[in-house]
C-alpha cells in the first residue's frame, strides 16, 4: 500500500517556501538528487497555483500531496481551479517574466499530468524512486 502525506497551504506567494520545505522533508531520504528534483516542481507548481488561479486570491488554498510508491514518487498540486490550462511553454517563447516551469517539470519528471477536479486542478508529478 502506498504511504501518502498531505498538507494545505494558504494560496500566499510566502507559503511556496513552506510547501517546498514539507515537500523536501519527506523526501531527505531519497538523496539529494531527488529532493532537489521534488523540490523544484513543488516550487513550480506551488508558484502556478498561487499566480495563475483562484488559490491566489483572498482566501484561496492549494494543497501538496507527496505519495510514495516502490518505485515512484507522486507530487501533486491541488489548486482552485482558474480559466486557463496549464501549458509547456517553448524555450524560445517570448515571456516577460517566467512561463517555463513546466518545461522544467518535463525535463526532470518521470511523467506529469493535470487532473480537473470539481473543486479544482490537480497537476501531478512523478519522480523515479532510486530507494525504496
Amino acid at each position: 500500500m502506498p504511504q501518502q502525506w498531505s498538507r494545505q497551504f494558504p494560496g500566499l506567494p510566502r507559503k511556496v517556501a513552506e510547501a517546498r520545505d514539507f515537500v523536501a522533508a519527506l523526501l531527505e531520504d531519497e538523496g539529494p538528487g531527488p529532493v532537489e528534483d521534488a523540490a523544484l516542481i513543488v516550487s513550480e507548481l506551488a508558484t502556478n497555483a498561487v499566480r495563475h488561479t483562484r488559490s491566489g486570491r483572498y482566501g484561496g488554498w492549494f494543497r501538496v500531496t507527496v505519495g510514495f510508491s516502490d518505485d515512484v514518487v507522486r507530487i501533486e498540486v491541488i489548486d482552485s481551479g482558474g480559466d486557463e490550462e496549464p501549458l509547456v511553454r517553448s524555450v524560445n517563447a517570448s515571456v516577460d517574466e517566467g512561463g517555463r516551469g513546466l518545461l522544467l517539470i518535463t525535463a526532470c519528471a518521470k511523467d506529469w499530468g493535470v487532473q480537473d477536479r470539481p473543486y479544482g486542478r490537480c497537476i501531478w508529478a512523478e519522480l523515479a524512486r532510486v530507494s525504496a
